[in-house]
């Protein structure tokens, strides 16, 4: 028997808190999970700072493969085998991509990624097709297996259902991590009938579709995703503990760049502040790594950098004021300029911040990211775009929701506005 095709001798099972059980039975699915750069995924918290608001929210990057892997394997197994739209040669492929899909995350995420311009889906990428354990389990099963598995990652895969899969406006990563966040932040807002939604969606050429009956599950869906983005996601306080995380690293990549001695070198940043970082200095980050550091540099001779390093370990976030850009943005200018007068560096004490996200959007051909609807399967066999047919996602099909905020510290600015004036200015400015 070929690799590709070969079980185990015994179902392996992960008891999940989220859908009972997680099945392998492949042996690729369960050799690349014993990979070092998949078992790195335990130690990259899936929601990065927000477990500094939700104290459950320690769930990992890891715990989230597992379950895209899951719905994949569901999806495919149990509701596309035999339909001739799916072409089960593509099985093992959509689901290694499903498995690898988050296997470029660094700590932290998405604030370190904006610190050094960095995009996990690259490293994702990178991971797959470099000097890695993840890389040879891959090609055993063919030479150019890691590269479709790429492919299927970085959306140029020519079986645009197999993609569809992993990443759509109703695919499996959303479908898992919806509930999982919900499940470990103990909110109400992410839960929707998934077990619906799996036997309602049908294989067709270009992506899976939904049948009309199954409409209200979806629409239940898109509002569970919708709360959740703005009662958890953008929680102005996780938002705050990613602002601090930014300006530390920022603050000591600055430093570096200036000859600044540390007590303790940052060895593993090294190659990052200077641009010159491999791969397998990537794969050697995460959370623990870079909240290490945080510790020894809340010790530092430099000011800024030991108090934002305090502020991130010992949970001193920084408070916000609402923000409109469009109207204020003098204001700001202003409390800059107080900022500096009163002896605080606006670059790391005075930081907006805004939060965007659109729900839900249809095929709007030329647009930028143009985004592929989900379809309704009619009645009589036709395709039909969801919000032709739901008023509730017709209502916030294409209405982006941004909001804006301005972070500072308020316990500084408290506990200093007795012997410096300028410090009750900025408040009056801040709070009034």
């Amino acid at each position: 028997m070929s690799y590709k095709n070969e079980k185990l001798s015994e179902e392996k099972v992960f008891k999940d808190p989220v859908h009972r059980y997680i099945h392998v039975r492949d042996k690729v699915i369960w050799d690349v999970i014993g990979t070092s750069e998949f078992q790195r995924l335990r130690r990259i918290r899936q929601l990065g700072t927000t477990y500094l608001v939700f104290h459950g929210a320690e769930h990992s990057r890891f715990h989230h493969s597992l379950g895209v892997y899951e719905i994949v394997r569901r999806i495919i197994d149990d509701g596309f085998q035999g339909s001739p739209e799916w072409n089960n040669d593509e099985r093992l492929v959509a689901l290694c991509a499903a498995l690898l899909h988050d296997l470029g995350h660094g700590p932290f995420s998405h604030a370190f990624e904006n610190v050094f311009n960095l995009d996990h889906e690259d490293f994702t990428q990178a991971i797959l097709l470099g000097d890695t354990e993840v890389h040879k389990v891959l090609s055993r099963v063919s030479p150019d297996f890691p590269q479709k598995v790429a492919d299927v990652i970085g959306k140029t895969y020519p079986d645009k259902l197999v993609v569809s899969l992993i990443s759509s406006q109703i695919d499996a990563d959303r479908m898992d991590y919806l509930q999982r966040d919900a499940y470990f932040t103990g909110v109400s807002y992410g839960h929707f009938d998934m077990e619906r939604i799996l036997r309602v969606m049908r294989p067709e050429e270009e992506q899976a579709v939904i049948t009309y009956s199954g409409m209200h599950a979806v629409e239940d869906y898109i509002m569970s995703r919708y709360q959740m983005y703005w009662q958890v996601y953008f929680h102005p306080v996780s938002r705050s503990a990613e602002v601090i995380l930014t300006k530390v690293l920022h603050r000591a990549k600055y430093l570096n760049e200036n000859g600044y001695v540390f007590k303790q070198e940052p060895t593993h940043f090294g190659s990052f502040f200077d641009g010159t970082f491999l791969l397998e200095d990537y794969i050697a980050l995460d959370e623990g790594v870079v909240t290490t550091y945080f510790q020894m540099w809340m010790k530092e001779k430099d000011p800024i950098l030991a108090d934002l390093s305090s502020r991130f370990i010992n949970r001193r976030l920084f408070q916000y004021a609402e923000f409109d850009p469009a109207t204020e943005y003098k204001k700001v200018f202003e409390l800059g300029k107080l900022f500096q007068e009163a002896g605080l560096d606006p670059e790391y004490y005075l930081v907006t911040d805004s939060s965007s996200d659109l729900p839900y959007d249809f095929y709007r051909q030329g647009e930028e990211n143009e985004r592929l609807p989900i379809f309704l399967k009619m009645p009589n066999g036709e395709l039909s775009e969801l919000s032709r047919s739901s008023d509730i996602v017709d209502a916030i099909s294409g209405k982006r929701r941004t909001d804006h905020k301005v972070y500072f510290p308020e316990d500084l600015l408290e506990a200093g506005k007795e012997a410096n004036p300028l410090y009750s200015k900025i408040l009056h400015m801040l709070k009034g």
